[in-house]
């Protein structure tokens, strides 16, 4: 495994070598998760991507890749089998167990929540499935195939069919393989949480399949409508919907957050006030120490000191900082100097929009071992975990009586 390029390399149920995506979790570490794409789909497809990144702000790590029969990873052709994609989850599994990342929970998109539902019964570690826009029985899959193909299949015993644009090796044992899951009855014995997200206007996999799941599953179950959405979650609105449900979902079955290093200073509150000298400069105070904010010339601003976002990338980049010193030096690692670099941008079609990057650059004679494990505490400096798991904000309004005496112009 790679955790730089988020490459996680396994071996399958057909024998060949399968490289997922691993996202890593951010913050403190939860848990880790599997997400089954869907028939046509990928691992890179747009629910794959946003529900893996949700999951992963919310402390869950994510590894997704492509089922062998999924045609998207090349090389030559292989038959799209359903038991080799319940067999292709449970070796991803099992390998992430042996790399110290046994998976909690499965989340499965169309016929990969169907695949995941299977799964999970031979996976004790699994402790809850999400699925989305499942199908309650695969014969639903058959009709994805046109009539001929069919016929070809039946008589020829294979056959490579175009669905989606692209083209999928099917055997006669697919077809076979259809009329033996019984679906229901895996969920019904596998007791284990389950949510179950479709939407009513889905014109591939219709509501009633979802309805069947859901009546099947035992309790805690949960039901979540993805109302106008489509099948395969095109839009980002309600792809980046369907992933805030399943991280704040799941987030019951895992492990409580708890903060791993105390916050090295309690605040006494800081007061920002305008200056009256151009649009928005502030005056900042805290204790003994001031500051100014200020926007650009460019929006109005007289450029005089950090914009709003600057003030939290500069906190970030305080604190993270300050928590790898204290880590350094708790450890006795030879750190002589550490540097932050924060930039914060706005992300479409991201939910939330907010990015924060950092660059961080480690002075001294570290070791690899060393390194990895100071850039692993900066994740969970206090800031970063407030950031990512968001905050409470209270707001009271004082009278002109009650405030402190305003600030006069600079």
């Amino acid at each position: 495994m790679d955790m730089a390029e988020k490459a996680f390399t396994f071996g399958c149920g057909a024998g060949s070598e399968v490289s997922g995506h691993l996202e890593p979790p951010k913050g403190t570490p939860r848990g880790w998760a599997i997400f089954a794409h869907c028939f046509t789909c990928g691992k890179d497809s747009r629910a794959a991507v946003n529900i893996s990144r949700a999951l992963s702000r919310a402390g869950i790590g994510v590894l997704r890749f492509d089922f062998a029969g999924s045609g998207i990873s090349g090389g030559p052709l292989k038959p799209v089998s359903f038991a080799s994609d319940v067999e292709d989850l449970r070796a991803a599994a099992k390998a992430m167990a042996a790399a110290g990342m046994s998976p909690s929970l499965l989340v499965g998109h169309s016929l990969g929540g169907t695949a995941a539902i299977v799964a999970a019964a031979e996976l004790p570690d699994v402790a809850a499935v999400a699925t989305i826009g499942a199908p309650a029985d695969l014969q639903h899959i058959l009709r994805v195939f046109r009539p001929n193909d069919l016929d070809t299949i039946a008589g020829e015993g294979e056959a490579s069919v175009l669905i989606a644009g692209r083209p999928f090796l099917i055997r006669r044992s697919f077809l076979e393989a259809v009329e033996g899951v019984d679906v229901e009855k895996s969920i019904a014995t596998l007791r284990r949480p389950v949510l179950v997200m479709h939407s009513p206007v889905d014109q591939v996999v219709g509501i009633d399949h979802a309805s069947r799941i859901f009546v099947a599953s035992r309790h805690p179950k949960s039901f979540v409508s993805l109302d106008k959405a489509d099948h395969l979650l095109t839009n980002a609105t309600d792809a980046n919907y369907a992933a805030a449900m399943v991280a704040a979902w799941a987030s019951r079955f895992l492990p409580s957050l708890t903060t791993d290093l105390p916050q090295i200073e309690v605040a006494e509150g800081v007061v920002a006030a305008e200056t009256l000298a151009g649009t928005f400069q502030l005056e900042i105070h805290s204790g003994e120490h001031t500051l100014f904010a200020d926007e650009p010339a460019s929006v109005g601003g007289l450029g005089t000191g950090l914009s709003p976002y600057e003030l939290v990338s500069a906190g970030l980049a305080a604190c993270t900082v300050m928590t790898m010193r204290l880590y350094a030096n708790r450890k006795g690692f030879p750190l002589e100097r550490a540097s932050t670099t924060v930039r914060h941008e706005k992300v479409p079609d991201m939910m939330p929009p907010d990015r924060f990057t950092r660059t961080i650059v480690l002075d001294g004679p570290l070791s690899d071992d060393q390194r990895a494990r100071i850039l692993a505490i900066a994740d969970r400096c206090p800031v970063d975990l407030s950031l990512i798991r968001g905050s409470d904000v209270q707001t009271d309004l004082l009278n002109t009586s009650q405030a402190t005496e305003p600030l006069r112009p600079s």
